[in-house]
């Protein structure tokens, strides 16, 4: 989340509010739009969003330590038309009580291979493990740079590959110059294999692996009176080392809300879908979307 909630105050008196169930995208723009709404006082402030492989379900993280799982409908040529989802629950703790809110400031959400999630946090920088997400935690052990992060820039991005290993990096790098440090969680044990460079002022907010093994990394930039820039970048990792930097897309500022979460999968055709959802802060001025792109290759 924005490091100044003020001034996302303003990118969202600049960017307006979008029509309830809106979709679509302009003629000739690449983008699909979903708008959000709903009545749950918990849905907001998404952080994190995990697509089934076939886009039909949908599960969505808050960085309140809030989650819910949905029915996605789409149209004939597969854009969303409509969400169908189940109340928002507070994830738990190792016990049958939610998270304390001040540990609740939850950031990425990645799916395993056996069927866990995995959430990473922000403010007390860790990960934890959830067999079930209305079930208990597991603490995953912790790296020792993870108690030196910023409080609010800490373990943004999550992701797991086809292996089941677990990379997680910072919103933050601690200087414009300074490459993204890359945390993996495998064997029982952390190590720091690579970094991820730093182009530009775009601060690391979400991560997945596609279908094609590649990582993805959504990044942010907060752009004042103008709003927020995205990029996606896509990478290559080959054992502990990170190859064949693509950029993806890269939107103008203001052209969507505060994209923080991502999800890669294929659809019918073959193509990769990258799904992206938006954070509200929980500000009325501000709004709740979900944003696709097709990826021709």
């Amino acid at each position: 989340m924005p490091n100044r909630p003020f001034l996302a105050l303003i990118a969202g008196l600049w960017l307006g509010i979008g029509a309830a169930g809106s979709a679509g995208a302009p003629p000739g723009d690449r983008f699909e739009t979903f708008h959000w709404q709903s009545a749950d006082p918990l849905l907001g402030g998404l952080s994190a969003i995990e697509m089934s492989g076939d886009g039909g379900r949908v599960t969505v993280l808050s960085d309140r330590g809030a989650w819910t799982m949905g029915m996605v409908a789409r149209d004939a040529a597969g854009r969303i038309t409509g969400i169908k989802a189940l109340p928002m629950h507070m994830l738990r703790g190792r016990g049958p009580s939610p998270l304390a809110r001040l540990r609740g400031d939850s950031e990425g959400m990645a799916l395993a291979p056996d069927g866990a999630v995995l959430v990473s946090f922000e403010g007390a920088a860790r990960v934890l493990r959830y067999a079930r997400l209305d079930g208990p935690a597991e603490n995953l052990p912790s790296h020792p740079d993870f108690a030196l992060m910023q409080a609010n820039s800490s373990l943004e991005a999550l992701a797991i590959d086809a292996k089941g290993a677990i990379y997680t990096l910072p919103e933050r790098s601690g200087g414009q110059s300074r490459p993204f440090p890359v945390y993996r969680f495998r064997n029982g044990q952390w190590d720091q294999p690579f970094s991820i460079p730093r182009r530009g002022e775009f601060l690391a907010v979400g991560a997945d692996f596609g279908p094609d093994g590649r990582l993805y990394l959504l990044e942010r930039q907060f752009r004042g009176l103008l709003g927020f820039a995205s990029r996606v970048r896509r990478f290559t990792i080959a054992d502990d080392t990170i190859t064949a930097e693509e950029t993806l897309i890269e939107t103008r500022a203001g052209r969507f809300d505060n994209l923080e979460g991502i999800s890669v999968w294929r659809d019918g055709a073959g193509r990769t879908v990258l799904t992206m959802v938006s954070d509200d802060n929980f500000l009325f001025v501000q709004r709740t979307e979900i944003v696709e792109i097709r990826l021709s290759d």
